[in-house]
Formats: C-alpha cells, sequence, structure tokens
C-alpha cells in the first residue's frame, strides 16, 4: 500500500502563501514609492527655475540636473515675515507640545495610580471632553483671551494648543500607565520610593514609547495646524502655514514661492518623526498588545 503524500493545498492556501512571500514586499515597496512621489516632486519643485516649472514636469531633473536652483529659497528665506513665522512656528511648537506631553503624564499617573476623591468622575470628565470639537471654542476663547490681553500672541496660541490637546494625552497615557504591573510599584514603594521618585524612576522608564507616540502626534497636530492660528494670532504671531497663506495671497499661484516654503514647512516634521519613529512604532505596537 502506497503511503498517503501530503494532502492537496487548497486554492486560498496557495493564495495565502504568495502573498506572504515576496508579492508583499513588492507591493510594499511600490505604496511606499507611490507614497513618496509627491515630496519627492515637491523638492524638486522647490529648487527649479519658475520658466523651467512652467515648462515640464519636475522629474526633468533628472534628465537635466542643471535646472536645480536654489534661487526660490534664497528668495523665500530672504523675506523676513518667512522667518519670523518659521521661529513663530518653533515657539508655538515646542512649548505646547511640552506641556502636553509633561501635564499629560503627571495626571495620567495621578488617575492610573493614586487614590483621590472622585478620580473615576474627574477621568469620566477627560474623557468627555474628547468629543468637544475646537469650532465651538474658537469665539468663547477668543473673548476669554481678549479680556486677558493675550489675544494674537504666541502665548494665546500655545495656551489653545495645550487646553485641546490634554484631553487625549492624559486617556492615553492613563491606560497605558494603568498596565504597568503592581508589583513593580509595590517593590519601589518598599524601597522607601515616594510618589515623585515613583513616577521619575519607575513610570517615565516604562512608558517611554507611549509618552514618545504622544510628544511625536502634538508635535505634527501643532506644527501643521492652520485654523487656530488663523484665528488666534496676528501679523507678529503667525506660524509659517499663516505666512505661507498670505504669500499665496499676495503672490496668486507662484509655485517657485510655494514649493520651498511647503517643503520647509514639512521636511521638519518628517525630520521629528524619523528621530523618533523606533520609540513611536514600540508605543504603538505596545498598546495594540494591550
Amino acid at each position: 500500500m502506497d503511503a498517503a503524500g501530503p494532502p492537496e493545498r487548497s486554492l486560498a492556501s496557495k493564495l495565502a502563501g504568495f502573498f506572504a512571500g515576496g508579492a508583499v514586499r513588492v507591493f510594499l515597496v511600490v505604496v511606499a514609492l507611490l507614497w513618496v512621489t509627491p515630496t519627492v516632486g515637491l523638492l524638486a519643485s522647490s529648487f527649479r527655475d519658475p520658466t523651467d516649472i512652467a515648462a515640464s514636469g519636475w522629474w526633468e531633473v533628472f534628465s537635466k540636473p542643471s535646472q536645480l536652483t536654489t534661487e526660490s529659497y534664497s528668495t523665500l528665506l530672504g523675506k523676513e515675515e518667512i522667518t519670523d513665522a518659521l521661529w513663530n512656528t518653533v515657539l508655538i511648537t515646542v512649548p505646547a507640545t511640552v506641556l502636553v506631553v509633561v501635564i499629560g503624564a503627571m495626571a495620567g499617573y495621578a488617575f492610573a495610580w493614586m487614590d483621590f476623591k472622585g478620580r473615576d468622575w474627574w477621568f469620566v470628565a477627560v474623557v468627555a471632553l474628547l468629543v468637544v470639537p475646537i469650532q465651538i471654542a474658537l469665539i468663547p476663547l477668543a473673548d476669554l483671551f481678549g479680556d486677558l490681553g493675550i489675544f494674537g500672541s504666541v502665548l494665546g496660541v500655545v495656551l489653545f494648543h495645550v487646553g485641546f490637546g490634554l484631553p487625549f494625552a492624559i486617556f492615553l497615557l492613563r491606560n497605558f500607565f494603568a498596565e504597568i504591573p503592581r508589583e513593580l510599584l509595590e517593590a519601589a514603594r518598599l524601597d522607601g520610593a515616594g510618589e515623585t521618585r515613583l513616577f521619575a524612576t519607575v513610570i517615565l522608564p516604562l512608558g517611554g514609547p507611549a509618552i514618545a507616540s504622544l510628544g511625536i502626534f502634538q508635535f505634527l497636530w501643532v506644527w501643521n495646524d492652520m485654523l487656530v492660528a488663523l484665528i488666534f494670532s496676528d501679523s507678529g504671531s503667525r506660524p509659517l502655514t499663516v505666512a505661507l497663506t498670505e504669500q499665496t495671497r499676495q503672490f496668486s499661484g507662484n509655485i517657485e514661492t510655494l514649493a520651498p516654503g511647503a517643503f520647509i514647512s514639512m521636511v521638519i516634521p518628517l525630520a521629528v518623526f524619523f528621530a523618533f519613529q523606533r520609540q513611536f512604532v514600540s508605543g504603538v505596537m505596545a498598546g495594540a498588545v494591550k
């Protein structure tokens, strides 16, 4: 009697094996190339002369590298309003990100591991704030900031971003910190660690991936924001997004102005993301597992 051979694989099994191999890698490479193509095109256009941009597509730079020039960047960065706007963007984004991360981490730890009266109800209130749209708070906060004398200032824009960034930060970090094993905290307390030392030596190192993910999300949101900045900033505190919009109004659709400005506005968030991508992926994967 002949030994029975291996069972014949079904069509679904063969397709699964095919897509689990090199085909998936090829597909992902193609998707990645399509995804970065607009960025490459924007970069190439930002280094081309306006006449070349009007005459041919950006891909011509690969066959005619002589088209590349830094004149557009020199013209754009030579404008004081653009350099001031870039500096204002940094002054808005960095404090808004740092404050949300620091306050969110401390509040998340308090909600996760500290007992105080009404803790659960306070956390429910924080979660409820997640559904409050930004648009309904624009006019009331504009009136409030006007009464406080901070409307149209960098401080006003920062406070708005901090206020609307904290609910998500607290919700995210509280849920992450709550998954830390209680035994670690109890061991630290037995060693004489107080709440401050416990937070600094146990919670923050273990919560590093989640904190890094939050910092990236907050940085990208604030850096790319235009709605809040358009309303709460003035000519002396406007960030780069608003300044580029005004350049568009002034020079109509001049691509030689928009291309370098848009690339400058985009390359810094990309650099931040790639600098912390390992922590970001770790935070996302940890959250998915939990």
